[in-house]
């Protein structure tokens, strides 16, 4: 992976459908047409716009990943073209180490790596770890242009 650039959360915001609080990405921090490495610290916020209860779920890690997902189909996408809205249509393989992310003190590292896919679907594997510690793992399949697909034109 390169880190030519560090991609700040205002760059990232600018290119996922997510924004304000719910854009819970801080950098991409390392990525190349295969995978993408991203830091986020938005799990230590009482405003994170996922937590219930005061508490934020270990299956919120699922959503970090997905939005590492969408910046990585922006960095490899066609400049020119408007970005592709995609839509998580499956997780598989989860495998969840830790009850919560709130009760973490460092920076989360959230890694996607694009595993196949074509015009339509794609199919990456993704971790996210605090501090060398492994939280949780899957993979995703991701359809793209959701709208489109589901019959609705975006205006």
């Amino acid at each position: 992976m390169t880190a030519a650039q560090i991609l700040d959360r205002d760059w990232i915001a600018a290119r996922i459908p997510h924004g304000g609080a719910m854009c819970l990405l801080d950098a991409v921090v390392a990525w190349d047409v295969q995978r993408i490495r991203c830091e986020a610290t938005s799990h230590l916020r009482p405003d994170n716009p996922l937590r219930s209860k005061g508490r934020l779920a270990s299956v919120c890690g699922i959503e970090y990943a997905a939005q590492a997902m969408a910046v990585h189909g922006a960095l490899v996408g066609e400049e020119s073209k408007r970005p592709r809205i995609g839509m998580l249509t499956s997780v598989r393989g989860v495998q969840i180490h830790v009850d919560s992310l709130d009760t973490l003190d460092a920076p989360l590292d959230i890694e996607a790596e694009r595993m196949g896919g074509d015009d339509i679907t794609v199919l990456y594997r993704f971790t996210v770890h605090c501090a060398e510690r492994l939280l949780l793992s899957g993979r995703a399949a991701v359809i793209l242009d959701a709208a489109q697909a589901a019959g609705f034109v975006a205006q």
